[in-house]
């Protein structure tokens, strides 16, 4: 009787469930086919990524490889299109390329460049860091107090690895104005910052000892 009852029950159990994959055969079709749907576009995504990678990677090179003096404009049209391409690696490196050989004479420009790169390309956060303090370097000769400061404040306010170099930008170029009550806050905050770089440490008290002392 018992056996009866259980043999029942398993075909009852077994019946419903049927009954439910046909009534929602449309639906599993339909989730399934999202999934694969989901999982071939996220493979195009990745390959069209490494795709675009590769292009501009060559990009990059075969022009800074062909720079001359006869190729100046081509080179810029080119480095400035990889900027825009807004590439965590290549941008970057573009943007360094155009500077260090001087080939975009206008601040305003470059400083347009740097602002693409901090504000809308997607960068680890010290590669970030890193290019506001280059941009403070390239501006520090001709910055104003407030503009210099205004560029580094991301880095004072943080506890990037940079922050101590910025501190030290900060330092050196109120030294050089001969604001020296400045400069002197600044080398504290240097000396006393415990992930400051050892090296800049060094370079601050040594700067406070030999030219800053009463």
């Amino acid at each position: 009787m018992d056996e009866d009852i259980s043999i029942i029950n398993t075909n009852t159990r077994n019946e419903r469930i049927k009954n439910f994959l046909i009534k929602n055969k449309n639906k599993f079709i339909l989730i399934s086919l999202a999934i694969v749907v989901i999982l071939i576009c996220a493979y195009s995504f990745d390959k069209y990524k490494t795709n675009q990678k590769k292009e501009i990677s060559n990009k990059f090179n075969l022009t800074t490889l062909a720079y001359s003096k006869d190729s100046i404009n081509s080179t810029i049209d080119k480095l400035l299109e990889i900027i825009n391409e807004k590439d965590p690696t290549y941008s970057p490196l573009s943007l360094y390329f155009i500077i260090d050989n001087q080939l975009i004479s206008d601040q305003s420009e470059i400083n347009s460049l740097f602002n693409i790169l901090i504000n809308k390309t997607s960068l680890d956060e010290e590669i970030k860091n890193l290019i506001i303090y280059k941009k403070a370097l390239f501006n520090a000769d001709q910055a104003a107090e407030n503009e210099l400061l205004d560029i580094l404040k991301p880095l004072i306010n943080s506890k990037s690895v940079w922050k101590s170099h910025a501190l030290y930008l900060l330092a050196e170029y109120f030294f050089s104005k001969n604001q020296k009550k400045k400069a002197i806050e600044f080398f504290n905050q240097i000396i006393i910052l415990e992930t400051a770089n050892p090296e800049i440490i060094q370079l601050a008290r040594k700067r406070v000892n030999r030219d800053l002392s009463e």
